[in-house]
């Protein structure tokens, strides 16, 4: 009796024991699921932030005309702060400012700290010691520059955690000054802290289950079961490691998508898909291929991961492109290989027609690595996500050109139209002012005009104006540009050359004009001829406007004198011939019939 009450009391302290044990480790896992995460994802992202200072540092620095001067004079150009006013909207900086050495504010987003100074004794002691200094603290969401209102609702009292860091500039061991931007990281540290705890709870009630199952085990000495727990959770752990890869893909799919929709030019388009395939694919050598403007042949953009891309392939070298879908080599028992993908050492590879719009306008190739074939098919769904993606990315990005195109070119002739002029006639003439290079203007009207249209209908009107601005385009050397305005004028602008050879080269454009036939129908249209202004910078004016309208009083000055001629514009610095008076054709006089624009 008194044995099996001492083996009672002693299975009910047993009991008592592991009860209190079980509750201790819940209490302690609550304890740490609320205080351990804070800290821990603090240090994590002070890390991440002083790295991504070094980055954001390195980004305002490129993109200065001269930093060290910068800092040392205390004095912001027009440019560069145009660019730094659109740093915040690129970057996870809603906030930064410049300060020099002395601890002067001398650049803001917030232009009413300029000039004042930086006082807080970690400037002097830190960051003029040429070290990076971090600081986080709460802030009210008002002092936050950007933030949305429904965005500082939803946070208790509408506050916000700020991340307040110095980076220092220093040149050959000299301390020029610092930049000091501020980041809201209230979401990225709450999403973190979630997730800390989420993963807590997870691991610490995985634990707890365990640590019941086991003792139950131990009581029961039943092994089987302690092996079932085992291979649970080895399932969990491969549940959860394939959770994490996933979220690590569409998170670089995000990123990826992101970045190639900010793209302005396929160069910087195929630059980043190299880049980000490296991560995304890292066991898969590749490379892009993008149709020429001939639509004939493939131009080879890119490559990654040890992987090699031909300067030119034919579509028909591709089993992808000839079949319309993804072609994968090794997924069948008999399999063909593509001539591009020559010389060909066994890999298995996938090629992926990228395709935009309906219309295929590339491919992408990837064959397993060296090292790790085994896994190569499984990346297949993912492989097909990015070329998605860059596919949609290469249809923004030529769409965009192709307006742009639209936007400077004159429909009928090609030529560049007047607000391309402008533009380029004022920035050649800042060119010339700074570096003192020749620059001319000549304006060309198509004689008697109207008379084509009238008595020849505007088709061959058309035709006439296609064949003037086609030679204008041909006399066109590296620096000219050839523009219609608008009607039957152009105007050609020559930078670079002398006035004598501005006016020669205006005598072969009049003679180029006049020796060419127009074909319209059955008939050959009458001859066409031009009357040509000159007008020199700066002797003819020093604005683009003065320029214009020097060309044309001499244009309409050599009207007035008869067309088909060439005049310069009055008051020239060095004053050559007055006029080109149809002087001798330097071609043969008229062509034969069969030279036709």
């Amino acid at each position: 009796m008194n044995n099996e009450l001492k083996h009672t009391i002693q299975g009910k302290l047993r009991g008592l024991f592991l009860l209190l044990l079980l509750l201790g480790m819940a209490a302690g896992s609550v304890w740490a699921i609320i205080a351990v995460p804070a800290p821990v994802v603090d240090r994590m992202l002070e890390a991440d932030i002083r790295q991504e200072s070094q980055l954001w540092q390195r980004r305002v620095v490129l993109h200065m005309e001269d930093p060290e001067t910068t800092f040392e004079e205390s004095f912001i150009s027009q440019e560069d702060a145009k660019y730094l006013n659109l740093m915040p909207e690129a970057s996870d900086v809603y906030r930064f400012r410049m300060l020099n050495s002395d601890g002067m504010i001398f650049w803001s987003t917030r232009p009413e700290e300029i000039g004042e100074y930086e006082t807080r004794v970690h400037f002097d002691t830190i960051v003029a010691q040429g070290e990076t200094y971090y600081l986080h603290e709460p802030q009210p969401a008002s002092e936050i520059d950007g933030i949305l209102m429904h965005v500082a609702n939803s946070h208790p009292a509408g506050v916000r955690e700020v991340a307040e860091i110095y980076v220092p500039l220093m040149h050959n061991g000299h301390f020029d000054g610092a930049i000091e931007f501020f980041t809201d990281i209230t979401d990225r540290r709450n999403t973190f802290i979630n997730r800390a705890r989420a993963s807590l709870i997870v691991l610490t009630t995985i634990a707890l289950v365990a640590l019941s199952v086991a003792v139950y085990m131990t009581f029961s000495a039943n092994r089987m079961r302690l092996k079932q727990l085992n291979d649970r959770n080895e399932s969990e752990r491969a549940i959860l490691d394939e959770q994490l890869r996933l979220a690590r893909e569409v998170q670089l799919l995000g990123e990826l998508n992101e970045w190639l929709q900010s793209s302005r030019s396929l160069d910087e388009l195929f630059d980043m898909v190299a880049r980000f395939m490296t991560h995304i694919l890292p066991d898969a050598e590749g490379s892009v291929y993008v149709y020429s403007n001939s639509r004939d042949v493939l131009d080879g953009c890119a490559s990654w991961n040890g992987g090699t891309h031909k300067e030119h392939i034919h579509p028909e070298e591709c089993w992808g492109l000839r079949r319309g879908r993804t072609y994968e080599f090794g997924s069948s028992e008999i399999d063909f290989v593509c001539e591009h993908a020559e010389p060909h050492d066994g890999r298995d590879y996938f090629c992926f027609p990228i395709l935009a719009h309906g219309e295929t306008v590339g491919l992408m190739h990837l064959r397993a690595s060296e090292e790790n074939c085994e896994g190569f098919q499984t990346s297949k769904k993912l492989a097909q996500m990015c070329a998605e993606q860059i596919s949609m990315a290469i249809a923004n990005v030529q769409m965009r050109d192709q307006l742009h195109d639209q936007s400077v070119r004159d429909p009928l002739t090609g030529l560049f139209n007047r607000r391309h002029m402008n533009d380029t006639l004022r920035k050649l003439i800042n060119a010339s002012q700074n570096s003192g290079k020749k620059l001319s203007l000549i304006a060309v009207d198509v004689d008697h005009f109207k008379k084509f249209n009238d008595n020849h209908g505007h088709d061959a009107g058309d035709m006439v104006l296609r064949a003037v601005g086609s030679v204008l385009e041909q006399a066109c050397d590296a620096d000219d540009v050839a523009c219609r305005p608008g009607g039957e004028e152009f105007t050609l602008i020559v930078s670079g050359n002398s006035q004598e050879d501005v006016m020669t080269k205006a005598e072969l454009l009049r003679q180029a004009v006049e020796a060419i036939v127009v074909r319209y129908g059955e008939k050959s249209l009458p001859r066409i001829t031009i009357s040509l202004g000159v007008a020199h910078y700066p002797a003819h004016g020093t604005m683009p406007q003065d320029l214009l309208r020097a060309s044309d009083d001499a244009l309409y000055d050599a009207k007035a004198k008869g067309r088909n001629q060439v005049c310069i514009a009055a008051s020239a610095e060095i004053e050559p011939r007055a006029c080109f008076e149809q002087a001798p054709h330097l071609g043969p006089e008229r062509p034969d019939d069969s030279a036709v624009a």
